[in-house]
């Protein structure tokens, strides 16, 4: 299976370029986490490789600022490793998509439903967890 996707991937102008891009894509990102501190690794991505100039995705101001901080060192550490970078530039990553939840539903209890259920509650025995759970619901239920 897998060889038939290379040989698909290869076949046209197009995606052997974009094959390359990508393998050239995950070699800088080898060389990135050899020269980055282990903390920085795992916020740190290469973004993207265009004209010689590297764009780093930082997640988060604080990753980002430290990244700047090391440009000249980076810079000079992926020139060592082989890669033909001239300028790095670094991007603060916008956060991962949070999977959005409806808010709950609003429950309302009438005041003469409030009034059964606290007499319900106060006909069980004292230790009674439904007791408990119905007190609870009488006094967090909105009229």
């Amino acid at each position: 299976m897998t060889r038939l996707l290379h040989r698909f991937l290869g076949s046209g102008d197009a995606l052997a370029r974009l094959q390359d891009h990508a393998a050239r894509l995950r070699r800088l990102q080898g060389a990135l986490d050899a020269a980055l501190p282990p903390q920085l690794q795992e916020q740190c991505q290469v973004a993207n490789l265009k004209d010689g100039t590297v764009v780093l995705s930082a997640q988060g101001g604080a990753a980002a600022v430290r990244l700047r901080q090391m440009l000249p060192s980076l810079l000079d550490q992926l020139v060592r490793a082989g890669h033909a970078v001239q300028a790095i530039k670094v991007k603060v990553a916008t956060p991962g998509q949070v999977e959005w939840r409806r808010p709950p539903t609003e429950r309302h209890i009438s005041p003469a439903a409030k009034e059964g259920l606290s007499a319900f509650a106060h006909s069980l025995p004292a230790d009674s967890p439904l007791r408990a759970s119905l007190e609870r619901l009488v006094r967090r239920g909105k009229d």
